[in-house]
């Protein structure tokens, strides 16, 4: 990534969280081992003080201080809960909504609950917890699954990845329901991707800390490729990915027969004599060289 390009994607990250750039749905993917409640907090820190503030509560009991109108959502009717939301908001101001867990919205109603609250002068802030198993659609087989249609429908998506993602120990524990004590920090590393009107997609990563408000840029711009362990996946029932230590295990194994290589120029026969081999010095076609 260039140094211009490092330097843009820094301004978008920091319009995006001040709220200064157009983006209708901020989606926020977060898991067990790093949750959204740093990041959220970022954008109060930066946002105007002239936004109201619209907090959906799923799974919070106390209304956050910065919240100017706290709503009490997981047992409300859902048409209920999308009226409530649009009395809210004030015609003069820019409104944020923060959802604290989109999951609970059942996924054949996501489509038809997001279009019912955005507005020109709001900004939907939904947390989309992954590590939620999504449960299965018997009666709609192909029906795409929630985070499909959040993904789809986003204008900016944010996934939240926590420091130490390269740490097995850490993913055996998490695959256990175990959260180790080095995670859910105030830094970590964030994966953005937004969509302009024109049709493209701009991704950048950066590492956030939170607690001194800074965003350091990672070098390598975020390809949206698919990278060999993913063509694998689906292809067969055995498991054919290499997992990070075992592709270190791989990469220092040395390799037989390399001491040909040592050459500076062209090929040459390396070969060793043994005991019992039937050397005659004074006949020159059996010599190896």
């Amino acid at each position: 990534m260039s140094t211009s390009q490092t330097q843009s994607s820094t301004v978008l990250l920091n319009r995006l969280i001040s709220l200064k750039e157009t983006s209708p749905l901020l989606l926020v993917l977060d898991t067990i081992a790093q949750s959204s409640y740093y990041l959220i907090e970022e954008f109060i820190h930066h946002k105007p003080d002239a936004v109201n503030v619209i907090y959906v509560s799923f799974e919070t009991i106390d209304q956050p201080e910065y919240a100017n109108s706290f709503i009490g959502a997981s047992r409300l009717p859902l048409k209920k809960l999308m009226e409530l939301i649009e009395a809210h908001y004030e015609s003069t101001k820019k409104n944020l909504v923060i959802i604290d867990s989109i999951n609970s919205i059942a996924t054949h109603h996501l489509s038809n609950f997001m279009t019912s609250i955005i507005r020109p002068n709001v900004t939907v802030l939904a947390t989309f917890h992954t590590s939620v198993p999504e449960p299965d659609h018997y009666d709609l087989p192909n029906y795409p699954s929630s985070s499909t249609i959040l993904t789809y429908i986003a204008s900016t998506i944010f996934e939240i990845v926590p420091n130490s993602h390269e740490n097995e120990d850490a993913n055996d524990d998490l695959a256990q329901m175990k959260i180790p004590k080095d995670l859910n920090t105030e830094s970590f590393v964030i994966n953005v991707t937004n969509r302009r009107k024109s049709g493209r997609s701009l991704s950048y990563q950066f590492h956030m800390n939170t607690r001194t408000h800074e965003y350091t840029p990672i070098v390598q711009q975020v390809e949206q490729q698919m990278d060999k362990q993913q063509l694998l996946k689906g292809l067969t029932t055995f498991n054919l990915e290499t997992s990070a230590k075992q592709q270190r295990a791989k990469e220092s194994v040395e390799l037989p027969y390399l001491e040909a290589q040592k050459f500076d120029a062209g090929g040459a026969i390396v070969y060793e004599f043994e005991k019992d081999d039937d050397y005659d010095e004074e006949d020159p076609y059996e010599d190896p060289f």
